[in-house]
């Protein structure tokens, strides 16, 4: 029989002998003996009873000593049994709903992605003590300016400026031949056509112009959005997200002391820096429904540092997927609390992302 059949017939007493160990943990991050946990418990038991429901409890891999003589930690599967089966997910208080509207308001839809995601990470770190998360997948904004610069015969540096004054650049590969000359007039033509439109909804209006007239500047301006805007813009089917956004990183360096505790959020941040982990993040977010809780090695992005994620997607009006909000920190996060807030925040931001009606 598995472990965690096992695990779900524990009787009231391994139950509650169980759960203390989880909720010191999580609280203080210490292990809890044998004699304090009698001193506790709402059932008279005797320090050497409590050690056999211990030891019961670590046969099925809820619980280990670190040390020897120690109290005991839960393990990993212990945490998930934790959360699964006992942990009790309330709703946000008054004050934890207004801290998190305060950063994110409906009349913030105009402004600038980025520094909503900042707002949201900054809000979600404070109010977690772990590290917030936002992630935004590729979107397509509205542009009202486009610059190319040559820089060798055959590649160029494209300035795209949005209706924010957010400014992107992209190095794009050149048609053989065009000359700097003929880069300007395909700049000045995409300018004329640019106002208030999307770069899916202009290379839409191109295609028209280019089946209507074969002029060569269509031609031109055309090639350039298919070969380097059009990259930058992506489509929201890729899912490929475009920024990260991580804020409290502070947080997670309190109480720590032990170098393999450095080195594994070492390794923590060198794997978000990836663009490959932001996908994957995305992903976990997409596969269920709601929040959802990793905790250590249940997904290989944090197996080696060993950290836990929350993290919840935030939807478009046509509900898909456009990005991801969440905390990460150590495996001792207040599950409970943490929760609620990322349900909440990607709630908000999902509002935000939203056409006014």
């Amino acid at each position: 029989m598995a472990r965690g059949d096992n695990a779900t017939r524990l009787d009231d007493r391994s139950r509650e002998i169980f759960r203390r160990i989880v909720e010191t943990y999580l609280e203080t991050g210490e292990p809890l003996g044998s004699r304090n946990l009698a001193r506790i418990l709402p059932m008279s038991l005797s320090p050497a009873s409590v050690r056999n429901v211990m030891s019961d409890l670590e046969e099925l891999g809820l619980i280990y000593a670190p040390h020897i003589s120690a109290g005991r930690l839960p393990t990993q599967s212990g945490l998930r049994f934790f959360v699964d089966a006992f942990m009790q997910v309330g709703d946000l208080t008054e004050e934890e709903r207004t801290t998190i509207e305060r950063q994110i308001r409906p009349e913030d839809r105009d402004r600038p992605m980025e520094s909503l995601m900042n707002e949201a990470s900054r809000m979600l770190s404070g109010v977690s003590r772990g590290a917030g998360i936002v992630i935004t997948a590729k979107s397509d904004p509205v542009l009202k300016h486009v610059e190319f610069i040559r820089l060798e015969p055959t590649k160029a540096l494209a300035v795209l400026v949005g209706e924010h004054n957010q400014v992107e650049n992209r190095i794009i590969d050149l048609p053989a031949g065009v000359t700097s000359s003929q880069l300007t007039e395909a700049a000045n033509f995409l300018n004329a056509h640019l106002s208030g439109q999307t770069l899916v909804e202009l290379r839409g209006q191109l295609q028209k112009l280019k089946a209507e007239v074969q002029d060569e500047l269509t031609i031109l301006s055309q090639d350039l959005v298919e070969r380097g805007l059009a990259v930058w813009s992506g489509s929201r089917e890729e899912g490929k997200p475009n920024q990260l956004i991580v804020r409290g990183r502070a947080n997670l360096l309190e109480g720590m002391t032990d170098v393999d505790d450095l080195d594994r959020l070492r390794m923590l941040f060198d794997d978000l820096e990836k663009k490959d982990s932001l996908i994957e993040i995305l992903d976990l977010a997409e596969t269920g429904p709601g929040v959802r809780i990793f905790i250590g090695s249940e997904n290989k992005l944090f197996s080696l540092s060993g950290s836990s994620l929350i993290v919840a997607p935030y939807r478009d009006q046509e509900e898909r997927i456009v990005g991801a909000v969440g905390v990460i920190g150590p495996t001792r996060l207040n599950y409970s609390r943490v929760v609620p807030m990322v349900d909440y925040t990607a709630q908000l931001l999902a509002r935000l992302t939203r056409q006014p009606l």
